[in-house]
């Protein structure tokens, strides 16, 4: 289940949820009008933390829950994803990493780093160093550079996944997120066979 929160400042250009970057009391409407929308659109519900739990449990049988946004991260979820996972659901929260991440330490953490976007926040050292996954949005070979300086210029776990994603369904997008990747692979194994 996706939980969608409201608001962000980071301004990526291509951003599919663009209705989410702002929190206007005029688009307020009740919380029953907002968990199944068949549309996008502007129009925002708020509801307490127990009562989210409490409809998730009551409505759904899935029980792992993405919290995502907007930018989730601007808020803190501590006693959201505990409350989540005291009901038998895993959590994971979907940043930009532009703020600190304030999870329960069972929370699973994807950064998708957003470099130079529009608002101008810069990437926060412990957002990135509580990733289990980074998945880094890829259209042009800078994107490829800035993933390359953020592993070398940021502590992050060791285990933690690199994914690529292409920004768009261009076949260009897509071809240089395969060529990176297999480059990626050749790279390592090479480093294996040549130990």
């Amino acid at each position: 289940m996706f939980v969608r929160l409201q608001g962000c400042p980071v301004g990526c250009p291509w951003c599919d949820t663009k209705h989410t970057w702002e929190v206007k009391p005029e688009q307020e409407a009740t919380f029953a009008d907002i968990p199944i929308k068949s549309v996008e659109n502007e129009k925002w519900g708020a509801i307490t933390e127990s009562d989210l739990v409490k409809f998730c449990l009551d409505n759904y049988s899935a029980r792992h829950i993405v919290i995502t946004g907007g930018e989730p991260c601007m808020y803190d979820l501590t006693n959201l994803t505990r409350m989540f996972q005291a009901y038998e659901f895993t959590c994971q929260v979907e940043t930009s990493g532009t703020y600190e991440v304030l999870v329960s330490e069972q929370t699973w953490i994807t950064v998708s780093p957003k470099v130079n976007m529009k608002g101008g926040l810069a990437l926060v050292p412990q957002a990135l160093g509580r990733a289990n996954e980074i998945k880094h949005p890829v259209g042009t070979h800078k994107d490829i550079d800035n993933l390359h300086e953020l592993l070398v210029n940021y502590e992050t776990k060791s285990d933690v996944v690199v994914a690529l994603q292409p920004i768009s369904q261009k076949e260009r997008a897509t071809a240089l997120v395969w060529r990176s990747a297999l480059k990626t692979i050749g790279d390592s194994l090479y480093k294996y066979t040549n130990i």
